[in-house]
């Protein structure tokens, strides 16, 4: 469960920090569709009140989510680097 609840935590913090990307980068727009699978994610997670444990096929599909984020934030951040 504890594993549930990081992945919930870092989902949260990726929604944010998606947000924040810049409208003028190209990235913007292809986190954005990224950025509703995780809130929607989080919507199904919040509903449980953590009282269900992710079954191991949604545990992959929310790390999918989770290690595409982190990479759609750095590809953002070097966009702007240049």
């Amino acid at each position: 469960m504890d594993e549930d609840r990081q992945l919930y935590e870092q989902a949260r913090l990726l929604v944010q920090r998606l947000e924040r990307i810049s409208v003028d980068s190209i990235w913007a727009r292809r986190s954005s569709g990224h950025r509703g699978a995780l809130l929607r994610w989080i919507e199904q997670f919040e509903g449980l009140d953590g009282q269900v444990e992710l079954l191991p096929e949604e545990k992959i599909r929310l790390r999918s989510l989770v290690d595409t984020g982190f990479r759609l934030l750095e590809r953002a951040a070097l966009e702007r680097l240049r």
